[in-house]
């Protein structure tokens, strides 16, 4: 493919050859939010779009605001590798993805310029609107691999896009008295929380153990939810926000 009209008015257009066909009979219902990781974005884009990378996203968004289109919306693009969420493992034929230009933790993580947000707010908002994506279901790639992702981090403005219109999102919670569950905790408690970590959506089996793969979990979800201190442990501020989270899912029927 040498070309194709952009889905999203005003974007550029530069074709990644990294792309196929949506398995099935899936459609985009999901919007993966990344960041590059890389020096710049120049460098990003090259690599999105280098078949030796074998790595796409639909999306870049440069730190000035520009948006590139790199694989057209109806295609499956090679972004979320190993992932799940609410038991779909294939996230790629399920997704949206969009790449935001930030050298990320390893190599000078910063905040995320005004400009660029605005051009995610609008990416999204049209993505949301061709395919009536639902609001819970704008995530982070560290939401649908935990432990193994952490993009695009603490800093990312998950307030501000929820307060654009964009995204599940709830105030954090206040820290309270209450215990804070840590690895090696276990009992019916702890199985409370890998139950609600699971109802909303987390890749996480109900076992009753504070074990590493819920403490992978629990850090994925503070990385999006309660990014104050992202340790892992599940203190009262975190169980709360969740629970918070949990009650403003609209309910079905």
């Amino acid at each position: 493919m040498t070309g194709f009209v952009p889905d999203h008015p005003g974007a550029a257009l530069r074709v990644s050859p990294n792309f196929g066909p949506r398995r099935g009979s899936a459609r985009p219902d999901m919007i993966i939010v990344h960041y590059t990781g890389m020096a710049t974005g120049a460098a990003a884009e090259a690599w999105l779009c280098n078949p030796l990378a074998e790595v796409s996203s639909h999306y870049l968004v440069h730190e000035d605001g520009r948006i590139v289109q790199m694989v057209r919306e109806g295609d499956r693009a090679w972004h979320a590798g190993k992932s799940a969420w609410r038991g779909e493992t294939d996230v790629n034929s399920r997704s949206v993805g969009i790449e935001i230009v930030n050298p990320g933790h390893v190599l000078g993580y910063r905040n995320f310029r005004a400009v660029q947000i605005d051009a995610v707010i609008s990416l999204c908002r049209g993505i949301t609107m061709r395919h009536g994506i639902l609001p819970e279901r704008i995530l982070a790639h560290s939401d649908v691999a935990p432990g193994r992702k952490i993009d695009p981090g603490e800093r990312f403005p998950w307030r501000r896009l929820a307060d654009s219109g964009v995204g599940h999102y709830v105030a954090p919670a206040r820290g309270g008295t209450a215990r804070t569950f840590v690895p090696g905790d276990s009992g019916a408690e702890v199985e409370d929380l890998q139950s609600m970590l699971s109802l909303y959506g987390y890749d996480l089996q109900v076992t009753g153990i504070f074990d590493a793969r819920t403490m992978s979990v629990v850090r994925a979800f503070q990385l999006h939810f309660r990014p104050r201190r992202v340790d892992g442990l599940a203190d009262c501020s975190t169980i709360e926000t969740l629970r918070l989270l949990l009650q403003s899912l609209p309910r079905a029927g």
